[in-house]
């Protein structure tokens, strides 16, 4: 079994927002809604997901592009927008889905998430990254 099958796996037996299989092996489930799971990973440390495979319920552009600074190698969405594709494929990143959406939903199903929509012509992913995570460095 390869490691995307592995959190993929993982993502459905848990019922999880988020699944990291780590660098060294181990793997975490989590369970917060959008990005705040991984800001949180980040903010604890800004190293941690350097390597890492991880399987995640919504996968949009700040997603993909703080998960690509992040040094992610490969991601698995249930539902991915096609913003993050080419952020995914300009930084190397293997990447799968289930469902490719125009744009990522905003919580009221009303219209485009307002991160998607402020972050999808921009162009440098650390200027997200800084904006979303902070100056940690990168």
């Amino acid at each position: 079994m390869t490691d995307l099958e592995i959190v993929k796996e993982k993502l459905q037996e848990t019922k999880a927002s988020l699944v990291v299989l780590y660098a060294n092996g181990e793997w975490k489930a989590y369970y917060q809604n959008r990005i705040t799971d991984i800001k949180e990973i980040l903010r604890q440390d800004k190293m941690a997901l350097q390597g890492a495979v991880i399987a995640d319920k919504v996968i949009g552009k700040v997603a993909g592009s703080i998960l690509a600074v992040a040094g992610v190698k490969e991601i698995y969405a249930d539902v991915m927008s096609q913003y993050a594709i080419p952020v995914l494929e300009e930084n190397g990143i293997q990447y799968e889905y289930k469902n490719l959406v125009d744009y990522i939903q905003n919580n009221d199903k009303t219209g485009m998430c307002p991160m998607e929509n402020k972050y999808k012509e921009e162009k440098h992913i650390h200027k997200i990254f800084k904006e979303m995570i902070g100056d940690m460095g990168t």
